[in-house]
């Protein structure tokens, strides 16, 4: 893939407005390669350095290099979802400890949301918590899972169960590195783009329509545009609504499905973005079910996505009733009601309590 941004050019910069923590998103080519871009964010001498088994051989001597002249070890994840574990955390801590990394130690994680994720929580319990820097190597981790703040690890009941709210002192967007990503984990990342029209902005969803293809073929422009947009989107969300108190929840369009589906398959059938896919195409449908939506947007949503390359049809064989189940235990349920983002329509996304269970069913049973 070309990239979007001369040679020398300065990188895109997107601010996440905290007060004292806020933190700037980096947007360009070759910044793994632009260490005065990014190493002053990594403070004190002991620092861990998180990737896993595809990212560390193509980018991880490159990043180690660049942190010469610090007390620096490296954790190689292995790839994969299932490894977002608890026992992988122990592994971390291990490594910190035989480092005697203090307070002032930094975690550096470079790889997809997998890998983000698990190091920021092993950042955010660390000693109560410890620096941290993000450099997302996959369009969805640049585009949502790298900014903002959450991290978690999985238990087998669920996805993201156990987590802390811990904010990087800086996201590293190097769009070089979707190079050498698998047309599958794009259309991941373009879910969580097209996520941001369909909840908040019709006329970002109206655009990802009219460059679908460039989108999909990986037009520089396109993508560099849609990083963009995305990242913005996604900044001015949570400088409003850091701890997810209203309206960050919803960010989580498509995701109550979407993790349900996840965990009835183990982790192992379907990447996160294309579960979100299905699952925001799922929540359009009840909407419509519930008379908030007609069908024909739903039907518009799911088009898109298919268009982008994602699969938008719940499959037969997985059982409505262990879905609901996994639904059951979503964070953003309250008092055993289901919490659910639902949507007017393209750009109008919702908060609905206590959806009733078997109107989720139905639309989970129909095939």
């Amino acid at each position: 893939m070309t990239t979007a941004f001369a040679s020398g050019h300065p990188p895109r910069r997107i601010k996440v407005a905290l007060g004292a923590r806020a933190y700037p998103i980096l947007v360009g080519p070759g910044l793994l390669r632009q260490p005065r871009e990014w190493i002053d964010a990594v403070r004190g001498r002991h620092v861990l350095l998180v990737t896993d088994s595809h990212v560390a051989p193509l980018y991880g001597d490159t990043v180690r290099a660049a942190l010469s002249g610090r007390e620096a070890r490296t954790f190689v994840l292995p790839a994969g979802e299932p490894n977002k574990s608890l026992a992988e955390c122990a592994r971390a801590f291990d490594l910190l400890a035989g480092m005697k990394a203090s307070r002032d130690a930094c975690v550096v994680a470079l790889g997809g949301g997998v890998v983000g994720d698990l190091a920021g929580f092993v950042a955010a319990t660390w000693m109560r918590g410890v620096d941290f820097v993000q450099m997302p190597t996959t369009l969805l981790a640049m585009v949502d899972s790298s900014v903002g703040g959450k991290t978690a690890v999985n238990l087998t009941q669920g996805k993201n169960l156990i987590g802390a709210f811990h904010q990087p002192r800086l996201v590293v967007a190097d769009t070089e590195a979707l190079a050498t990503l698998p047309d599958r984990e794009l259309a991941a990342g373009l879910a969580e783009v097209a996520k941001y029209g369909a909840l908040g902005d019709a006329g970002f969803l109206d655009w990802i329509d009219r460059h679908a293809l460039a989108l999909r073929t990986r037009d520089p422009d396109a993508i560099a545009q849609a990083i963009e947009s995305a990242c913005r989107h996604k900044a001015a969300i949570v400088a409003r609504d850091e701890r997810e108190t209203g309206e960050r929840a919803l960010l989580n369009l498509g995701h109550t499905f979407g993790h349900a589906i996840e965990a009835a398959t183990a982790y192992q059938r379907f990447l996160h973005g294309e579960a979100v896919a299905i699952g925001m195409v799922l929540a359009a449908k009840l909407s419509a079910r519930l008379g908030m939506a007609g069908e024909a947007p739903a039907r518009a949503l799911a088009d898109l996505l298919a268009r982008l390359g994602l699969p938008v049809e719940l499959p037969a064989d997985l059982d409505p009733e262990v879905l609901l189940g996994h639904m059951r235990l979503d964070k953003k349920n309250a008092s055993g009601r289901l919490r659910l983002i639902l949507w007017r329509g393209p750009g109008k996304a919702v908060i609905v309590d206590d959806v009733p269970e078997r109107e989720v069913l139905a639309i989970l049973a129909a095939r």
